[in-house]
């Protein structure tokens, strides 16, 4: 990846623009460039606009971007502070936010996600797990990781232990989620993200003991970033959860989706630990998001949207650290991440509510079967339907709809005895299966 040029900070800009130039500076100040807040690296390759020279444009954005600044309790390696703004494009998107994720989200079925939970959390649970394992190099197909973490079976290789693991940290976050974070929290949550997986188990849940680590491009193997020294790892765990713990009393004021974000950032930029430090991030965000109310984000997968564009997930990272440690740009790329996935999270509840409206409209048109199934066994069904062939286990179904055992192997047992499922028997437990005719089974059972 091409390291974006830096962009020249306020006071060594206005030594490259002429003095009397400085009252059409100020006319024209602006923080955006048509709606959009481009970094110098972006706009030295535009025409600036008329009467302007390009460095006399940058001058521009910066005064317009200055009184929008304030400064975080974040230092970067050289003592500088971190900053951000809050330019119009970051309030829109928080308001859709703040509308979208913390409110009463119904499926297309009528009912509120919060009615029938469990269907929707484990596929959100398990998608994330899959997709940020991905983002660090598992490699397991996402039919394979999802059938082993729905029947719960144990992981058989490097890149199974890492989406295990990943799930396993999420299902921990939803237990902490209203404590508040400690240091020993945070290397707890690495542990478990990163146990069986590294080449010194010892790494583990604790902080990185040398300065050897570097963020590397895996294309071209360029060093993309040099992360702080080891030795003030401590310090800066410390002040990133005195942060994380804030309340809306402490100054300056940050939105909680803001502060969710720059929590993600900074595990990012400190890079504590010898590996897992982008899965580390992006649990401590889900965290945040869940102890300030945003409870539909257990539902959403943020991973899934940032594998489609790792190119400037990686390249919000670099604009902020080559324009004065501006993290507005890291912000507007999360931002807009956030509202890709709950956009997501609507399109999947879309489908997954007609495709079961579609098989209890075929189950309805037959009075022996109108009554003849519980919800579970409708869910079941439905998936049926779609993946011929797919394998269910009693205790997988049991995990997705939260029964006991016994409930779980009579809904299985009874489609069984219908003829809807078939039954084989793997190792010590049997797996029932959809066969390629199921559509005409269920015709022909209500007839």
């Amino acid at each position: 990846m091409r390291l974006p040029e830096t962009a020249p900070g306020f006071p060594q800009i206005l030594q490259r623009v002429q003095p009397e130039n400085l009252s059409r500076i100020a006319q024209n100040a602006s923080p955006l460039h048509k709606g959009r807040y481009r970094h110098w690296d972006e706009l030295q390759h535009r025409e600036p606009p008329q009467g302007l020279t390009l460095d006399e444009w940058w001058a521009t954005i910066l005064l317009g971007r200055l009184p929008l600044m304030q400064n975080l309790p974040f230092l970067d390696k050289r003592g500088n502070p971190f900053k951000f703004a809050t330019p119009s494009p970051v309030l829109i998107d928080l308001h859709h936010i703040d509308r979208d994720a913390a409110g009463h989200i119904h499926t297309a079925i009528g009912a509120p996600i919060k009615e029938d939970p469990n269907r929707y959390l484990l596929s959100s649970l398990i998608e994330e797990a899959i997709t940020s394992s991905q983002l660090e190099g598992a490699s397991t197909t996402r039919q394979v990781a999802a059938a082993m973490l729905r029947e719960g079976r144990k992981p058989r290789d490097h890149s199974e232990t890492m989406i295990f693991n990943n799930y396993r940290a999420m299902e921990y976050l939803r237990s902490i989620k209203q404590e508040p974070i400690t240091p020993d929290l945070i290397l707890e949550l690495h542990r478990i993200l990163t146990e069986d997986t590294l080449e010194d188990p010892a790494d583990a849940g604790r902080l990185r003991k040398t300065d050897d680590v570097q963020v590397i491009d895996s294309r071209d193997n360029g060093v993309l970033h040099d992360p702080p020294v080891h030795i003030e790892l401590p310090e800066r765990l410390k002040r990133l959860c005195a942060f994380a713990n804030a309340d809306e009393t402490v100054l300056p004021f940050v939105h909680p989706v803001l502060r969710a974000i720059l929590l993600h950032f900074m595990i990012g930029y400190d890079h504590p630990f010898v590996d897992g430090n982008g899965r580390t991030a992006r649990a401590l965000f889900y965290w945040s998001m869940a102890r300030s109310g945003y409870w539909l984000m257990e539902y959403t997968s943020i991973s899934h949207i940032l594998r489609k564009g790792p190119a400037k997930y990686m390249r919000a990272y670099l604009h902020t650290e080559t324009d004065q440690n501006d993290t507005t740009y890291f912000l507007l790329h999360q931002l807009g991440t956030i509202r890709r996935a709950i956009v997501a999270l609507h399109d999947y509840l879309s489908r997954k509510g007609l495709e079961q409206k579609e098989t209890e409209r075929m189950l309805s048109a037959s009075p022996k079967l109108r009554t003849r199934f519980n919800h579970r066994q409708v869910a079941l069904l439905t998936h049926a339907l779609r993946h011929t062939g797919e394998g269910y286990r009693v205790d997988a179904h049991q995990r997705v709809h939260s029964v006991v055992y016994q409930t779980a192997r009579s809904d299985l047992l009874d489609l069984h005895s219908l003829g809807l499922l078939e039954k084989a028997r793997q190792g010590n437990a049997y797996v029932f299966f959809a066969p390629e005719d199921l559509r005409d089974r269920l015709s022909a059972l209500g007839k």
